[in-house]
């Protein structure tokens, strides 16, 4: 230990002396852009790939999700329940076995029971799921645990009872209520050895790791944990339902994301930065200056599983790129993604196609394996389900090495595969031996400037893990080298459990790096470190142009790439971790822009009589109090009890704003300055009163009440009771009439009016949100869907549109779609189209109906034609 300290004096000395002033970028530029492949002139051949069917509904029904060994064998989550459903014991882990890899999966075995199984991950002896739990006495849903299930044995079913690693990933009460159809969902495990967790925006309450420590969060994000089940934290937070996350050689982290039910079920493509800011639902449609945006808003859909493909084996027009399936468009996606500053570019691409894709995975031999849900509903089915495999036409089977018989040597040679599966599981195999002998191989492979980046970056991961805080020295050495500075740097601070010799220096040395990918690594890195110099540094990072508050009544560019965001956001994400509140006061002269950001979400009296105190020498006065106005509310803490529903309030920037102890200042505040400002700053005193909610009266309002809304009257009854060609026939007959009948999407449209459609559904974003949004139908449904759900509308409703009887304190009696939703009051939408608004304070029960509010029957009066006609029509909505 003392000649370690001696070398990391000697590196401390080193960085004293000189600044890093080049950044070589070119190999991991390539790795994601090759020269030899160029995306604008390629041109898919069906013929590339052979898929074949390797289990049916009889084996795994309703498929949620999967995860496969190196060596193949194959775990799926069986869901029978689906996410709406709520009972128990629907649920299990099947694992395919092919003994003799001669493509049939033989054997299946039922290796555990577990509800409402989202996530799956198998690593040697150890199968990780994230699970919901069920309370034996009630039946009811108690909580969703993060487990894991051993099979020391070999004989394919797990032991015994799981081991909880997290409890209560998952707010109990929206599970009781909806089920799981927002909840904890995918998990996957990096090459740095964390357990990343894709959150839905249930959120959680009290989530308890190994050791106990437990953690509170409301919305969604990603969380991520050791696989023994300690050191549990956030990740990144603002997004709204992800499925499952995608992770590559360096640790770059993508989803497919969900954004807002309100305006349709838009899909945005997003990369993770570590405590990143996305800004669902609070931030991230009037306060964009404040997140990161998401890369592309890719339209309708809803994301599932996903996997980012590193195998050499794969053709490279289908390697190094993320792959996101999509349940709703029933398509696996390429997401071919461009370095540009410290984040990318992508190009979306479709793939593969499969009847509602739920979850994608790859083995050591290079076969891929992909679950489709295939129109099991959202509450399951056992009769409809199965999972394929994939494998490029040229493939041939290579048998995985037995990493337990392997010796040490051996593993190590394995880190350097030009596949990312064996890499990690040789890394996971290596762990279990003598650490130091581990962390000497491993060592020995981050060192090798003749291999290629990605195996270098697994070696130096496989080190960091194997050496913890003895390794600091030699991680400052690859830090020295600028293609192995940015994953040097993020390694060492990348576990609180092992910084007690880590320098603060290099670090705040690599904020002024050329490299911006090492600078948002430094950033963020700071914070993990918690030292307060670092704020210094951090303050002199300037707030580019393009940080604008987006124009009141208008959406910001969430899902518009920008890249110089990332290091002024990240900063800022620092800052408040560091709680830097002198230094940023302190930064209002020297760099207001970027120490204002900061003020905002740093809740102390001492920041308001800062502000207060600086205003009269403010360059921009008015930046100040908006900054005062902000902080006037505070975000109310989350007790679980609440879910902010399909449709939330997107106004920000908090959902349940309460005063605190600094709320009077301001107030205070405000008042004097508006009063000595006089009428011509009137309105700008109520925009900030309404932008902020801030609910102070005498600050006046530019709110202006909304038109009042034509209702389109429609007797349903008159409808449904006329008899036509449709009414006459079998639901099997008019879909397969559909198939055959093309109509035409003009007449459609008419019916669309004529049939009532118009009183419950709007088709675009502009109009009044109702029931189901049709503008996006076509994207998420295929023709058999749509004239099933018209024929048969108690079949599968909608997510987020079930109807609901809410009866209130003072009498009322309310039935329909709840089409918004405020932490205060909510607006119900009847079946005749008319909105009433409900204090939540009002409401003495809030039931989910079983059956939708729309009348079967209403295609009865239509000839085959006439309904193809509608079905054109709503199929064209994409």
């Amino acid at each position: 230990m003392f000649k370690n300290y001696l070398a990391l004096f000697s590196l401390l000395a080193l960085f004293s002396c000189s600044k890093n002033q080049t950044a070589d970028v070119q190999e991991l530029t390539e790795y994601f852009t090759p020269a030899s492949f160029d995306p604008n002139t390629f041109e898919p051949d069906s013929t590339a790939l052979v898929m074949e069917n390797i289990a049916g509904p009889d084996v795994v029904p309703s498929p949620a999700c999967l995860a496969v060994l190196p060596t193949g064998e194959v775990f799926v989550g069986v869901d029978m329940m689906g996410s709406l459903g709520k009972e128990p014991g629907k649920g299990s882990i099947v694992k395919l076995i092919d003994a003799d890899n001669d493509g049939t999966y033989e054997q299946h075995i039922e290796f555990a029971k577990a509800d409402n199984p989202r996530g799956i991950m198998a690593v040697g002896d150890e199968v990780f799921v994230l699970h919901t739990v069920f309370d034996e006495t009630t039946g009811e849903a108690a909580r969703m645990d993060l487990v894991v299930f051993e099979d020391k044995d070999q004989d394919g079913v797990a032991d015994g009872p799981s081991k909880p690693l997290i409890k209560n990933i998952c707010s109990p009460e929206s599970l009781r209520s909806r089920g799981t159809d927002h909840a904890t969902n995918g998990i996957r495990m990096g090459i740095d050895g964390w357990i990343y967790v894709a959150v839905g925006d249930f959120g959680f309450y009290q989530a308890e790791d190994a050791t106990g420590k437990k953690m509170t969060m409301l919305g969604g994000g990603i969380v991520r944990v050791r696989p023994d089940g300690t050191e549990m934290e956030v990740y990144a937070h603002g997004t709204r339902n992800i499925y499952d996350v995608a992770i590559d050689p360096f640790m770059n982290i993508y989803t497919r994301g969900n954004t807002n039910d309100g305006g349709g079920w838009n899909i945005r493509f997003i990369h993770y930065l570590q405590s990143a800011e996305f800004g669902y639902p609070t931030l991230f449609k009037n306060f964009t200056d404040e997140i990161i945006p998401a890369l592309k808003d890719l339209g309708g859909g809803s994301g599932t599983g996903s996997y980012f493909m590193d195998d050499d084996r794969w053709p490279a027009e289908y390697n190094h790129v993320p792959m996101m399936a999509d349940w709703g468009k029933s398509q696996l996606y390429i997401h071919r993604v461009t370095m540009d500053g410290p984040t990318f570019t992508q190009a979306d691409e479709e793939f593969i196609k499969l009847s509602q894709i739920s979850d994608v995975d790859v083995d050591g031999s290079g076969r891929m394996f992909l679950a489709a849900w295939d129109g099991a509903g959202y509450k399951g089915n056992p009769d409809i389900g199965y999972v394929v495999k994939v494998v490029p036409k040229d493939w041939q089977y290579e048998a995985f090495p037995d990493l337990k018989a392997a010796s040490v040597a051996e593993l190590a040679e394995l880190l350097k595969a030009g596949n990312s599966v064996t890499r990690f599981h040789a890394q996971q195999a290596l762990l279990k031996r003598p650490l130091a002998e581990a962390a000497a191989a491993a060592l020995k492979v981050a060192i090798d400037k003749t291999l290629s980046l990605q195996v270098r970056v697994a070696g130096l991961y496989t080190y960091a893990q194997a050496a913890c805080g003895d390794g600091v020295a030699e991680l400052l050495k690859l830090s020295e080298e600028d293609k192995m500075r940015e994953f040097a740097l993020r390694a060492l601070a990348d576990r609180k459990t092992c910084l007690d010799a880590v320098p603060v220096k290099p670090f705040i040395d690599a904020v002024e790096d050329a490299n911006p990918r090492v600078k948002a690594t430094a950033i963020i890195a700071l914070g993990r470190l918690g030292k307060e110099e670092a704020a210094e540094t951090l303050l002199e990072i300037q707030v580019p142009a393009s940080a604008k508050i987006p124009e009141t009544g208008t959406e910001g560019p969430h899902a518009t790439p920008n890249s110089e965001i990332v290091l002024p956001h990240l900063a800022v994400r620092t800052l408040v971790n560091l709680n830097a509140v002198d230094e940023t006061l302190e930064a209002l002269d020297s760099n207001p822009k970027l120490a204002l950001w900061a003020l905002k979400y740093m809740h102390d009296t001492k920041v308001v009589d800062g502000l207060i105190a600086a205003y009269d020498d403010a360059e921009d006065k008015e930046a100040v109090l908006s900054t005062l106005a902000r902080l006037y509310n505070i975000e109310a803490p989350y007790d679980g009890s609440w879910w902010w529903s399909t449709r939330p309030d997107t106004h920000g920037p908090y959902y349940k704003g309460i005063t605190w102890e600094g709320s009077e200042a301001i107030e205070a505040f405000l008042l004097k300055e508006m009063e000595a400002a006089g009428e011509s700053k009137a309105d700008f005193y109520a925009w900030l009163n309404d932008r902020n909610r801030m609910g102070i009266a005498a600050l006046g309002t530019a709110v202006v009440e909304e038109a009042e809304e034509v209702v389109n009257k429609v007797d349903f009854n008159a409808i449904k009771n006329k008899k036509g060609q449709v009414g006459e026939a079998s639901i099997e007959d008019v879909i397969l009439a559909m198939g055959e009948i093309k109509g035409d999407a003009s007449k459609g449209k008419a019916l669309f009016l004529s049939q009532g459609c118009i009183a419950c559904h709007s088709v675009e974003k502009g109009q009044v949100m109702k029931g189901p949004f049709m503008g996006q139908i076509g994207s998420i449904m295929n023709r058999d869907q749509i004239t099933e759900s018209i024929l048969k509308p108690n079949a599968s409703i909608s997510q987020g549109f079930a109807s609901f009887m809410i009866e209130t304190k003072d009498g009322g009696s309310y039935m329909g779609f709840v089409t918004a939703e405020s932490a205060d009051e909510l607006t119900i939408r009847d079946i005749a189209g008319n909105a009433t608004k409900v204090a939540k304070d009002n409401i003495k029960s809030r039931e989910e109906m079983e059956n939708s509010m729309m009348p079967a029957g209403l295609a009865n009066s239509l000839s085959y034609e006439e309904l193809a006609s509608l079905v054109t029509y709503l199929q064209g909505n994409k």
